[in-house]
């Protein structure tokens, strides 16, 4: 079974590719720059196709794109919504689509395949971003500080009662209360379950740290639910999941920075940044605005509210004062 899904998902990635990436894309709504983009340089005469992953974040993130990018002039391609990312970066790398929000800890440690991020959000955007521009002629703009990389959170009435607010404060916790909700691939990969308990001087399995017993796996968007439900006290999640926000959860720092930086960055194919440099004005005062909170919010409409990606992207537009 998993051979012949992996079969028909590559099949299907072909036949986007063939067809010219037929995605679900859809209309981009109309509006006219205002605010802090009323006086950007105009990209009349530009023409290009704006891809997306096949995930809430990032149509969303490629619905902004759409928008602001059209409103500045240029004609635009929805291409968003490509079912899976290495159908997504292929079409990317290929020149199908010209430009692709992309993550520093993704392009770093799936594209380019090094085994260990590097440390520092500056530090590891600057060295996908020239590494990627020098093997793959892609463009990657400054980042947006939101950061959707792993972490874990607890219930805020968990937090209060063991007075904890970061990783390092687990120690607090009664070993019998450690519990865990994890995906099965985080609780058996290196760098995952065990490496950060590792970080944190937490044993794995050990009388002082966490019995095997306190481990339960669940599929990714179960976990959300059973920490809130109290299924577990620990619960890993993604940063900028509208979950956290819906089912009112608190997000434990990692202040030892063990997990990843995955700060998300507009990825622009060098031909056609060469040739259109004032996307980077464009889109660099709405980039700035993009922070784990925005994001959260934002997905929490359409994951939790039900909204269209492309309705809640041009709402926040307006919310900002960015179009009107």
């Amino acid at each position: 079974m998993k051979r012949s899904a992996a079969a028909l998902v590559a099949t299907l990635a072909l036949t986007l590719s063939a067809c010219g990436l037929g995605t679900a894309g859809g209309l981009v709504p109309s509006a006219t720059l205002a605010g802090p983009l009323a006086d950007v340089p105009s990209l009349d005469g530009a023409e290009v196709s704006v891809g997306s992953k096949n995930f809430t974040e990032n149509i969303l993130l490629g619905k902004i794109a759409l928008i602001v990018l059209q409103a500045a002039g240029a004609q635009v391609n929805d291409l968003t919504n490509i079912p899976g990312s290495s159908a997504a970066r292929e079409a990317h790398t290929s020149g199908d689509i010209d430009a692709m929000w992309e993550y520093t800890g993704t392009g770093w440690l799936v594209y380019l395949l090094h085994e260990k991020p590097v440390k520092g959000m500056e530090e590891q955007y600057a060295a996908v971003r020239d590494e990627d521009l020098e093997t793959n002629n892609l463009s990657w703009l400054p980042p947006a500080p939101m950061n959707n990389t792993y972490a874990f959170a607890i219930t805020k009435e968990s937090a209060q009662q063991y007075g904890i607010t970061k990783l390092s404060e687990i120690k607090k916790v009664p070993v019998a209360e450690r519990t865990f909700c994890v995906e099965s691939e985080f609780a058996n990969r290196a760098d995952g379950l065990e490496g950060m308990l590792k970080a944190y001087d937490i044993p794995l399995d050990g009388a002082d740290g966490v019995p095997a017993g306190n481990l339960q796996t669940y599929a990714t968007g179960a976990i959300y639910d059973a920490t809130a439900k109290g299924e577990c006290t620990f619960g890993e999640v993604f940063t900028t999941d509208g979950r956290i926000l819906a089912l009112d959860l608190q997000v434990l720092e990692d202040d030892r920075a063990y997990f990843p930086n995955y700060n998300v960055s507009l990825v622009v194919r060098n031909e056609v940044m060469q040739k259109y440099p004032e996307i980077e004005d464009v889109m660099a005062p709405v980039t700035e605005k993009m922070t784990d909170e925005v994001l959260k919010e934002l997905n929490a409409h359409v994951d939790v509210d039900g909204r269209e990606p492309e309705d809640v992207a041009i709402e926040w537009l307006r919310s900002e004062g960015f179009v009107s």
